[in-house]
This record gives C-alpha cells, structure tokens and sequence, in this order.
C-alpha cells in the first residue's frame, strides 16, 4: 500500500475543513491586510477564539500576521494554496477522464424504455408464504431453555 505524506497539505486541508477558518480566509480575500479585531468583527465568537482560529491558518502557512505598533494585521499567502489545487487538480483529472468515458459508453448504448418481454409471475409463491407461516408458528410452541440454577416458569 502507498502511503503519501505531506504535512503541508495535512496542515492545509485541516485549517480548510473548519467553516469559521474558511470564512475568515474568504474575507481576507475581500480585503486584504484587516487587522485581527476587523477580521472577527462578524463572528458570534469570542477574540481569543477567533485568534485560535488564526494560529492553526498560520500553522497551515494559509495566512502571515504583522505586527504594527499594537495592531496585527493579516494577509493571504498563496503557496499551500497553490500546493493543494494541485494535488486537487491532479484527481480532478482522473475524474473527468474516468467520467468523460462512462458518458461515451452510456451515449454509445441504446437503452429500453420498455422491456420487451413481460417478467413471468413466480407460481410458488403460495407455496413459500405457507411454509414460512407453519415455520413461524411451530418456534412460538417451542419452550426457552432456562439458565443454570433458576427454576422453569409454570
């Protein structure tokens, strides 16, 4: 089995898949350079969570913080960005490939809408329905067996 590892791609699509990272990424690409208490001013969230939320887009190298005087502001960076639309594009490829040959096929195929032979109805099915009722009606007569050590029911 191959294993592919790539801790910058690990990183990346782990700060994707939370919704509140990818809102705060879609208004860095708004606006860029807001400062950090721009940045969470639309979030039902609170200050040091949003900044926790900006340190994991650090980590994922998605976002650079600079600090001018008290006031930190972020920006976008393009790179792991770049990194995974290309591993995305890679599969996106085989996918289309993979498609582009099941239309063929199916466009390719003339399909029924009818079919041509009408099904023949099963003549024994009477029959199961009665064997699976006595079945059933010959477990419900059968006593349980009782655990060691306790007297059987009267």
């Amino acid at each position: 089995m191959v294993k592919y590892r790539d801790e910058t791609l690990d990183r990346t699509f782990a700060a994707l898949s939370d919704p509140t990272r990818r809102a705060l990424l879609a208004r860095l690409g708004e606006r860029d350079g807001l400062s950090v208490s721009e940045l969470a001013a639309p979030f039902p969230v609170s200050l040091p969570a949003i900044m926790k939320h900006l340190d994991v887009l650090t980590d994922a190298g998605l976002i650079a913080r600079e600090k001018t005087g008290r006031t930190v502001s972020c920006r976008l960076t393009a790179q792991p960005m770049e990194q995974a639309m290309n591993w995305l594009n890679r599969y996106a490829q085989f996918w289309s490939e993979k498609f582009d040959r099941l239309a063929a096929f199916v466009e390719e195929e003339t399909w029924p809408t009818q079919p041509s032979t009408p099904i023949p109805a099963q003549p024994n099915v009477q029959a199961n329905v009665q064997a699976s009722r006595s079945r059933a009606g010959s477990a419900h007569g059968r006593r349980k067996s009782t655990p060691p050590g306790r007297k059987p029911r009267s």
